[in-house]
């Protein structure tokens, strides 16, 4: 069966730079929290850290803020339209970046990165929310793939950026390299992007009026169900990241190398955001995610089951490509997760945008904190997690569809039956 056309508006810009601009206001966020993993240990030592496992909330401090942040930024982007927000919140995370070079303490340090997040969030609520504007239904899937391939690129370089830079410097010029990078985003959208938000489409900024759209969000179950799903599988990803680390220098000893392994892994997950931008216009987002959730959730028992009968430490040979291929998986997962929980919002796309950033990026780095802090030398916390935080992705997914792996609501031209339609207020 032929796929119905699909919305395309890019409002006067080249197709190819709306989607390496909205790429490089993600690829923000990537940078700031990968290029930090090789510094968490000095960063610990400088400002007198003694416990390890709490160096890990360098990373998790930024996404707190950048998940709370998104709560703000959405309703306001719905009013005040897109650039102006956006400007803004690159303006406080380049500052927060600017005065990080300062701390004088862990607290400090924290209060920072938490700051950074918050301002980082407008990128994410005003990236998702241009694409929304912009395109619909699978376009918009293939297109969000193509900024995650991006984004997804980060973590290939930026470990090893930051490595380079502890060779040379602290972890205080990574700090200054990240608000150069910031402030280069930012003087780009200031003179390119356009203003995607339609006039009409534009909403009041009114306690009323941001209760209506927040209603809209929640009581809608196919962006309700993918939202939690999505929240469940990046605590995964964020758990993984916290412990990144200690798993490749202290259960590895690859030393200042790991970030070549991380990298690795990275390469990969970018290669499968790329393939999903190519296969989801032929078989659907559903069919996609759908599948790949359950083969990470399988391949993760699989990698369990090593791991415990090896003493809790799967062999270096066995993790590193077992845990690329998990990730390849999940470049399959998030993008279409998120694509599937924005489609039927587009009348309140910005608010659903924070809505769903808040739950997905606040709600992941909680779980994904929780599991970094169990780390106890082996594997077996955090494929625990993998396993029991899939099959609750499974779920929540089951719960807002009813079914798996139904293409035939993909095409934004053929509404899901549960999907909600803006009320009379709208």
């Amino acid at each position: 069966m032929a796929v119905p056309a699909q919305k395309m508006d890019t409002h006067g810009m080249p197709y190819w730079e709306l989607v390496l601009l909205v790429a490089c206001m993600m690829a923000m966020n990537a940078a700031a929290i990968d290029i930090f993993i090789p510094a968490l240990q000095d960063i610990g030592t400088a400002l007198e850290v003694s416990d390890s496992n709490r160096r890990q909330f360098v990373i998790t401090a930024y996404l707190l803020g950048f998940g709370a942040g998104q709560i703000l930024y959405g309703p306001v982007s719905d009013r005040f339209g897109r650039r102006r927000v956006l400007l803004v919140g690159i303006a406080i995370y380049v500052i927060a970046a600017g005065f990080g070079t300062f701390s004088t303490s862990f607290t400090m340090l924290l209060a920072l990165r938490a700051i950074q997040g918050f301002g980082a969030s407008a990128t994410r609520v005003i990236a998702i929310s241009v694409v929304r504007d912009c395109f619909g239904g699978r376009r918009m899937a293939s297109v969000m793939s193509l900024v995650m391939m991006v984004f997804m690129a980060i973590p290939v370089v930026a470990p090893n950026i930051g490595q380079g830079i502890m060779l040379f410097g602290s972890w205080r010029e990574i700090f200054i390299l990240v608000a150069v990078f910031g402030a280069g985003v930012g003087i780009w959208a200031a003179l390119r992007l356009p203003e995607t938000l339609a006039p009409e489409n534009r909403r009041e900024l009114t306690g009323k009026r941001v209760a209506e759209a927040f209603r809209i969000v929640l009581t809608n179950r196919i962006a309700f169900g993918y939202t939690i799903s999505t929240a469940t599988i990046f605590g995964v990803l964020f758990g993984f990241i916290n412990q990144a680390e200690q798993i490749y220098t202290q259960s590895y000893g690859l030393g200042p190398y790991f970030t070549l392994a991380f990298s690795a892994t990275a390469i990969f997950m970018a290669v499968a955001s790329f393939l999903n931008s190519r296969l989801v216009e032929t078989f659907g987002m559903r069919r996609l995610s759908h599948g790949a959730l359950i083969g990470f959730m399988a391949t993760a028992a699989l990698h369990l089951a090593v791991a415990y009968f090896c003493g809790g430490q799967a062999p270096l040979w066995f993790f590193i490509p077992v845990m690329t291929f998990n990730f390849c998986l999940f470049g399959f997962i998030g993008t279409n997760f998120n694509a599937l929980a924005m489609d039927p919002l587009g009348h309140v796309a910005g608010t659903a945008s924070a809505v769903l950033g808040f739950m997905q990026t606040f709600g992941g780095g909680i779980i994904g904190a929780v599991i970094g802090y169990f780390y106890d030398g082996t594997l077996i916390p955090l494929l625990c997690g993998f396993i029991v935080l899939s099959i609750l992705s499974i779920l929540c997914v089951y719960l807002a569809e009813g079914r798996l792996f139904d293409a035939k609501y993909d095409a934004v031209t053929t509404p899901h039956p549960e999907e909600a339609k803006p009320s009379a207020a709208e």
